[in-house]
């Protein structure tokens, strides 16, 4: 998946951006789908944000009978099975470094771009972030779960060790087991990540009280 492959959305809330944002979307969405949740933070704290939504790249899933839709990895099991698309998980891994590579070689250093994304999203992001090897401001994942979990401790960047991490799941999530968020949480604070965790009385979806809790998370990681 070369990173010209994947298509992205911008926004700016001024002419010179002192941070960016990274939004990886869930399975079958497409960038469009947090620029209304984007929209709704006040970071006007920390100064002129971009905000980038790339588009995961067309391809057939496995667990929804190969229909081709927009996803990161391809899903070849039932929910909770440890059946895992690893040759995808990897070339979306890469294709989202390149992405945090060209934010730097635009002016905004790495230590100021935050990660984020939602269910299939979320698992690019906590993959990507813990890997990657220049440091990152933060990563913030939202009803999803931790990919390649058996590979995270000798792959994690030493640059990001204690990264912050924002983590939080529906409690009655029907699509992500909140076992599998938990466990997510207990590996990744176990390894010294600093996670603020967050559940909500919600399904597979965002609340107006996990943007509040996000925005307030944000402004805390990206305070000069």
């Amino acid at each position: 998946m070369p990173i010209d492959a994947l298509e992205t959305l911008e926004f700016e809330t001024g002419p010179t951006p002192r941070a960016t944002l990274i939004v990886m979307h869930g399975l079958g969405a497409d960038g469009n789908d947090f620029v209304p949740i984007c929209e709704a933070l006040d970071l006007s704290a920390v100064g002129d944000i971009r905000f980038i939504f790339p588009n995961a790249p067309m391809r057939p899933v496995t667990i929804n009978g190969g229909y081709v839709m927009r996803a990161w990895y391809d899903i070849l099991g039932a929910v909770g099975s440890r059946r895992e698309d690893e040759p995808g998980l990897r070339d979306a891994q890469a294709a989202i470094d390149a992405l945090i590579e060209r934010e730097a070689d635009r002016g905004v250093p790495t230590e100021r771009i935050v990660l984020a994304g939602f269910s299939q999203g979320c698992a690019m992001a906590l993959l990507t972030g813990v890997r990657h090897r220049a440091r990152l401001a933060g990563i913030a994942g939202m009803s999803g779960y931790l990919p390649l979990a058996a590979s995270t401790a000798a792959e994690a960047s030493p640059a990001n060790a204690g990264v912050p991490i924002f983590l939080a799941h529906g409690r009655f999530d029907p699509m992500v087991a909140m076992d599998r968020a938990l466990a997510a949480r207990d590996q990744l604070t176990a390894l010294g990540y600093p996670v603020q965790w967050h559940e909500y009385p919600i399904e597979h979806s965002v609340s107006p009280d996990e943007v509040a809790d996000l925005n307030r998370w944000l402004l805390n990681v990206l305070a000069a």
